[in-house]
């Protein structure tokens, strides 16, 4: 229920570039003083959609931010420093029961479009609202409809229809069923799987908990009782023999749930203002896993809104074309920001990103960058990977963070994750 780079560009060439997905609304790097009359011409524009899955979005920047944008440095055309062009891969259009936001940079769950904050108190109903108010910026805007709105009887027949979809790999090369020897993969169990806004969230021990009662008083979420142990699809498999393809995908979710990650300079962590906004302090390094961020229960994204910046759009600054994980972003424009002082006027604190990710909705300096974890069910279907693209495989996903994190990884661990991503 999103689209690989790979499936995009075989449905170019299927139909010469005339599948209703390529039009210059989105789908082209710009959408002015492009010419997509010829088949190259369509080939140019379509580049990073065809190579990287990546869909345009222009959003204004925000008339009460407290930071300027300086330079756009767009290699496609759209230079405008108004109104930015972001680079996105589409998210799943399914398992939207576990979100905690809606959209990467979480524009349809804020204040900014009218929409509401997903949280503990308001969920499921937030949720349900932000999908509806999506629907109708999906149809009206990207679909290029005619202007009329869905009507409100449309827009709860939409997103009882998303609420209803769940996706997960079934199959696994190697492996064969996913729900077999006691495994529990495929889709059918997150059908049940619990969950509410904050579950097993890691940055809730910091909160009030009266905050976060449940019904009966039973679990209050922010007790600190967070677990690593994120995933137990694959228990089953982990006394295998060691040979078998099954038991390199339990090996590989033992690492996801238990290798200890040196966890720092990622803001929204380790900034001085951390959980989203809602705890001052930050902490400069933090022992963690890979469940520190991908949180959920068997589902793998945020279980609160909890926007983050791990470095995936930010070039390093001795070399603008790779960040410091190792990505190569030099497909994509850069654009630098300053934050401003009391006249309005940019200062030296500036920022060079790729993305500028919840900045762009709230106006807020600080947000720069910072976007959500999605859900990691049914990852084979759907490369490339991160926000913008830029792994190509899983694998490179896995090295992002090797090299970011200084995580160690043997040869074989490297693929015993993979193994365990592949199937999810």
């Amino acid at each position: 229920m999103s689209v690989s780079a790979a499936d995009v560009q075989q449905r170019f060439d299927l139909t010469q570039g005339e599948d209703p997905i390529f039009r210059t609304i989105d789908g082209s790097n710009c959408n002015h003083s492009i010419d997509v009359s010829s088949l190259a011409g369509k080939s140019a524009a379509y580049s990073l959609l065809r190579t990287r899955g990546l869909i345009r979005i222009g959003i204004a920047v925000p008339p009460t931010a407290d930071y300027r944008i300086t330079n756009v440095n767009n290699q496609y055309g759209c230079n405008e420093s108004d109104v930015i062009s972001m680079y996105r891969r589409p998210l799943p259009s399914t398992n939207l029961r576990f979100l905690s936001t809606v959209m990467f940079d979480g524009r349809e769950s804020s204040a900014a479009t009218g929409t509401t904050k997903i949280l503990f108190s308001n969920y499921p109903d937030s949720l349900l609202k932000d999908l509806a108010h999506q629907s109708v910026d999906a149809t009206v805007n990207h679909a290029e409809g005619d202007g009329s709105r869905p009507t409100l009887a449309e827009q709860q027949e939409i997103v009882n229809f998303e609420m209803a979809l769940f996706t997960a790999q079934s199959v696994g090369r190697g492996t064969g069923r996913l729900d077999t020897q006691g495994a529990t993969g495929g889709p059918i169990p997150l059908v049940t799987q619990p969950f509410f806004i904050s579950i097993n969230s890691s940055v809730h021990f910091l909160l009030p908990k009266s905050q976060f009662e449940l019904p009966g008083g039973l679990v209050t979420p922010g007790d600190g009782q967070f677990t690593p142990a994120i995933s137990n699809i694959f228990d089953a498999w982990a006394g295998l023999p060691p040979t078998n393809p099954r038991a390199a995908v339990a090996r590989g979710q033992i690492i996801f749930n238990s290798r200890p990650i040196n966890i720092t300079g990622v803001e929204g962590i380790n900034d001085d203002v951390a959980a989203g906004g809602l705890v001052a302090g930050g902490v400069a390094s933090l022992q963690g896993t890979c469940g520190t961020c991908h949180d959920t229960p068997n589902v793998g994204n945020h279980s609160f809104p909890t926007p983050l910046d791990i470095g995936t759009g930010d070039p390093s600054p001795a070399n603008p074309s790779v960040n410091l994980g190792g990505l190569d972003l030099s497909y994509l424009p850069s654009i630098t920001v300053c934050k401003t002082d009391s006249n309005g006027l940019p200062t030296s604190n500036c920022k060079t990103t790729t993305d500028l990710g919840q900045a762009l909705i709230d106006g807020k300096f600080d947000h720069v960058g910072k976007i959500k974890g999605p859900i990691l069910r049914g990852l084979s279907a759907r490369a490339p990977y991160f926000h913008n693209g830029s792994a190509q495989t899983l694998l490179d996903a896995v090295r992002f963070y090797e090299k970011r994190f200084g995580l160690v990884l043997t040869a074989q661990e490297e693929s015993d994750l993979v193994a365990f991503l592949s199937v999810l």
